[in-house]
Order: C-alpha cells, then sequence, then structure tokens
C-alpha cells in the first residue's frame, strides 16, 4: 500500500511553519494514542504513522529532501536513503564512523547532511498586489526584487574564469568543514578555522564574486497567480530565492498574495457579497433590478413586494472557485431601503397621505406595529 502523503498525515499546508507542525501534530497524537484507543488496530497504524511523518517535516534537512525526492529520500538507494549497513541501518551509512557522525551531529550540530545544506541560499520573501477580479479568475504578475544570482564570470564556482580544478577540499578539514579535537574522555568537533566550514578552499578566487561564488542583482519574474486566491495566500517557488554559495542549492522564494479592496464587492472566503441601494417604492412594490457579477456579466435579481433592509438574495455558482477543488462559491445580493430625502411638494403630499391612511391600521407596517406593542407592554408592566 502506498504511503500517503506527509503533509496529509499531520493536515497541515505544504509551507506549514514549525509551530503549525507541532501544533496538529499534538491535536492527532491525542486522538490516535493507543492508550486511548486499546485495541483498536487502526488507530495504532495511524499513530505511528503520523510519528513517521512529524519526525520527517519537523527536521529541516529531511524535510528539504522530501520536499525535493517525496518518500524515495529516505528508501534504500534513494537520493536522500540509506543502506549498505545490515541493508536498512537507521542510520543510513556504512558502518562504525558514519552512526557516530550521525549521532554526533544530531547533538553537536554536524552530520553529512548538514554539510551538504551548507552555502544553501537563504528563502526571500516578496509580496505581489491583485485586484479582486485577478484573484478571481488568475492573473500572471511579474515581480521584481534584489537577491544574490549565481555569478556569470566563473558560473558560481567562485574560482577564477570558473574553472572546477580551481576548487579544492581544505587540507585541514578534508572537506568536512569541521574539525576534531580530543578534549579528556571527550571528542569535540568545531567549525573548521582553515574553510570557515565550507570544506573546500580556492587558489584564485574570482574577482568579480571573491570567490563567494554568487553577486547582488536585482531579479524580475514572471509568477501565475491562481484563481480564487484569497488576500494572505502565500505560494513557494522552489529554487528562485537566494542563490546558495559556489554552487550550492539556491533557496525558495515566497510570494505573498495582497488582494486590494472592492468599491462594489465584498468577499467571504468562496462567497461574494453585494450591496444594492432600493428606493423605497421598488422595496414596497417589488419589481427587478439588474446587479453586475465578479466575471463582468450581469444579473437580474427579483425583488418581492415588501423587501426589507437586509434582505438577501443568493445566487449560486457566481462566487469565487476554491483552491485544489472544482466547488465554487456563491454571490449575495443585499438589500439597503433608501429613504428618500429633497421631496417635491407633490410627493410630500403623497406621502402624508399614506402615513394618515397607515396610521388608521392599514397593517403597512408589521415591525413597527410588533415593537411598539411590545414597549407598550413593558410601560404597562411599569405602571407607567
Amino acid at each position: 500500500m502506498a504511503k500517503r502523503d506527509y503533509y496529509e498525515v499531520l493536515g497541515v499546508a505544504r509551507d506549514a511553519g514549525e509551530d503549525d507542525l507541532k501544533k496538529s501534530y499534538r491535536k492527532l497524537a491525542m486522538q490516535w494514542h493507543p492508550d486511548r484507543n486499546q485495541g483498536n488496530t487502526e488507530a495504532e497504524a495511524k499513530f505511528k504513522e503520523l510519528n513517521e511523518a512529524y519526525d520527517v517535516l519537523k527536521d529541516a534537512e529531511k524535510r528539504a529532501a522530501y520536499d525535493r525526492f517525496g518518500h524515495a529520500a529516505f528508501e534504500q538507494g534513494g537520493p536522500g536513503g540509506g543502506g549498505g549497513f545490515g541493508g536498512g541501518s537507521p542510520f543510513g551509512g556504512g558502518g562504525f564512523e558514519d552512526i557516530f557522525e550521525e549521532m554526533f551531529g544530531r547533538f553537536g550540530g554536524g552530520g553529512r547532511g548538514q554539510r551538504a545544506a551548507s552555502g544553501r541560499g537563504s528563502d526571500l520573501r516578496t509580496q505581489v498586489e491583485v485586484s479582486l477580479e485577478e484573484a478571481y479568475a488568475g492573473a500572471k504578475k511579474t515581480i521584481r526584487f534584489a537577491t544574490s544570482v549565481s555569478c556569470e564570470a566563473c558560473k558560481g564556482v567562485g574560482a577564477e574564469g570558473g574553472a572546477a580544478s580551481g576548487v579544492q577540499n581544505c587540507g585541514t578539514c578534508q572537506g568536512s568543514g569541521k574539525v576534531r579535537a580530543q578534549q579528556g574522555f571527550f571528542l569535540v568537533e568545531r567549525t573548521c578555522p582553515t574553510c570557515g566550514g565550507a570544506g573546500r578552499t580556492i587558489k584564485n578566487p574570482c574577482k568579480i564574486c571573491r570567490g563567494a561564488g554568487r553577486v547582488q542583482r536585482e531579479r524580475s519574474l514572471n509568477v501565475s497567480v491562481p484563481a480564487g486566491v484569497d488576500d494572505g495566500t502565500r505560494i513557494r517557488l522552489s529554487g528562485e530565492g537566494e542563490a546558495g554559495q559556489r554552487g550550492a542549492p539556491a533557496g525558495d522564494l515566497y510570494v505573498d498574495i495582497a488582494v486590494r479592496p472592492h468599491p462594489i464587492f465584498q468577499r467571504d472566503g468562496a462567497n461574494i457579497l453585494v450591496r444594492v441601494p432600493l428606493r423605497m417604492t421598488q422595496a414596497a412594490l417589488g419589481g427587478h433590478v439588474e446587479v453586475p457579477s465578479i466575471d463582468g456579466g450581469r444579473s437580474k435579481v427579483t425583488i418581492p413586494a415588501g423587501t426589507q433592509t437586509g434582505d438577501q438574495f443568493r445566487l449560486r455558482g457566481k462566487g469565487f472557485s476554491v483552491l485544489r477543488s472544482a466547488a465554487r462559491g456563491d454571490m449575495y445580493v443585499q438589500v439597503m431601503v433608501e429613504t428618500p430625502q429633497n421631496l417635491s411638494p407633490k410627493q410630500r403630499e403623497l406621502l402624508e397621505q399614506f402615513e394618515a391612511e397607515a396610521e388608521k391600521g392599514g397593517r403597512t407596517s408589521p415591525e413597527s406595529e410588533g415593537f411598539f406593542a411590545k414597549v407598550k407592554e413593558f410601560w404597562d408592566g411599569l405602571g407607567r
């Protein structure tokens, strides 16, 4: 049976932070813990699956390998897998030295995985602003940002002319980036003072980047904004962050979406709300009103006689699409009844005539009559 995606197991997004991972793990661990589900083999399997997923995703190096290679990263012979030590060593090494290095790395901050990640470019974060219409339909946006890019002069190697032969393993640490020293019963590991932990030295550093393999530049990048994004949505662009040092992997770029307010529409999740003013006579007599939709179309809404302020009418499927789903939200038309102003003498006369007849008990304002009836009962109860 194929393994489930670790992010799916923990119920988090792929860009979830450490706190979100921990919070989700604790909640699910309480739910599926064997002590709370005695005799339930399904709960036991889910608890085991949950721990396996969290063990990988809480570790930055393991998570990076998983994001790139999936479950194959931890299988024998996989890009991040082991093999060779008894055919299935949890340390993935070939002997005692590898096991010691793995254990030492966990407690002292070293290890082969960390050396491989040494010099990796930093993750970057930027923001792109879109209109509500672009958030609805999706859009292509161009972003510009300053970052470190691979040096063209040395092709990111750091050596003059891009000669790979100019880069050699450090003679002090033999390429490990660490040196070890015995202090009593303890073996202490420190960053190599010769190469600064890079594990490599350069005979003739590039004059442009001074051996770093990267330079500061302004980049221009096209970003696809998917239909249905909401304000605060974050898009991850793998490998589009800061260039790594001397050919090391680049970081990732995170693009935060900011949706501008709209003069007509308001968004509530996948639904859209539009407030439509109605004349008092329209609300009283009923009729039809034409309203715009976010896709630029028009919709005719039937207004029943006696419509009140706050009444809503639902237009199914006229809202936003839901990310990673075929579902679509609805559009709600909310009515606001306007009180007429700047009346002409004739209009005033007609309204006064209407009010006089209403006071005779015409039952034209049931809400008002019901409210004041309750007020009268309240005052009667107080003896006033």
